[in-house]
């Protein structure tokens, strides 16, 4: 009987040996730690340059955290709907975390769940759209960050009725979006404070950008593009049209300045992903959680002129416009 209960006992240490030795083996660690390895699904609402390059500081800020990370990216192809169908596979599937980039995107995750921690960039108003009670103390499970530094529509409004004198600026937007119609509004309060007019031309998808752009024309004499999902979508239409009629275009973020328009006032929003990525490796890991941590604003801002967009848009560009900001040399 005792030569049982010993052979019995060294069955046990031996399973219990094998077990811990298995677990190390594999990796397995429990959630909360550095070492366990997460699910992340990520839900982009456009593909556009800006958006992509927050995914890609997303990502970068997690990698250079050293957490094991897989990532479910899904786009939603600037449809609504498919906001929606994401946001709720996601739930399904139990990722550990949503990254939302942009509002629409973020607003289908805060419906689809109030238990999965989500992480924000690319949003405009997040007090506006109901995702944080203020930016010091979000509440519920979701901060992030936005893209509506506060002076950065002033700097560019200001650089086209002061150093461009437009009398009529004309805006295109999608109004379904709300970060766009916050913008509008504040653009419009801008553009009037310097004794100018807003010309407001809406869509409702990135067909409609085209005959948008081109019903401003005679009627405007600039346009500015907020950070507009829809539209930044199309805005290749809007440069054509731009340097076909020679009517100077500005917009709300250097990616798109690169492409063809005269000027921005912005910031990096690979920087801005990065910093996202960094409070999604502080909820991960454990250290805090999303209502601990304060929504932030970009934390650089500039102003950049592009001499070729604005001489293609009928402009002569002014060394003097280098004391405003910098000019953009292509690369």
């Amino acid at each position: 009987m005792k030569k049982k209960v010993q052979a019995l006992s060294m069955a046990l240490a031996g399973m219990l040996l094998f077990a811990g030795c298995s677990s190390k083996e594999t990796g397995s660690t429990e959630k909360g730690s550095k070492d366990a390895k997460y699910t992340v699904g990520i839900s982009q609402f456009a593909p556009h340059p800006s958006l992509d390059a927050a995914t890609k500081g997303f990502k970068k800020a997690l990698k250079d955290k050293g957490i094991d990370v897989k990532f479910d990216e899904q786009n939603a192809q600037a449809d609504m709907n498919n906001t929606q169908t994401i946001a709720k596979n996601f739930v399904g599937d139990k990722v550990d975390l949503i990254f939302a980039n942009a509002t629409p995107s973020a607003t289908a995750a805060l419906n689809a769940t109030k238990d999965i921690p989500i992480v924000f960039t690319s949003v405009t108003d997040p007090i506006g759209a109901g995702f944080v009670k203020s930016f010091d103390q979000p509440g519920k499970n979701i901060t992030g960050t936005t893209d509506n530094h506060p002076d950065a529509t002033k700097k560019t409004i200001s650089f086209i009725t002061q150093e461009v004198k437009a009398k009529n600026v004309g805006v295109v937007y999608n109004s379904g979006e709300q970060n766009s119609v916050v913008q509008v509004k504040e653009v419009k309060k801008l553009v009037e404070d310097k004794g100018a007019k807003l010309v407001e031309v809406s869509v409702a998808n990135t067909s409609e950008v085209k005959q948008a752009a081109e019903s401003l024309v005679g009627r405007v004499d600039a346009i500015y593009i907020p950070t507009d999902n829809t539209v930044v979508t199309a805005l290749d239409s809007v440069i054509a049209i731009s340097n076909s009629k020679k009517i100077p275009l500005f917009v709300g973020e250097l990616d798109s300045m690169k492409k063809g328009a005269v000027a921005a006032s912005g910031f990096s929003y690979f920087d801005l992903g990065y910093q996202s990525g960094l409070m999604a490796a502080d909820i991960l890991t454990g250290k805090k959680k999303p209502s601990e941590i304060p929504v932030e604003l970009p934390k650089s801002l500039k102003l950049v002129i592009n001499k070729a967009a604005a001489e293609a848009q009928g402009l002569k560009v002014k060394d003097e416009w280098s004391k405003l900001g910098e000019f953009y040399d292509g690369k």
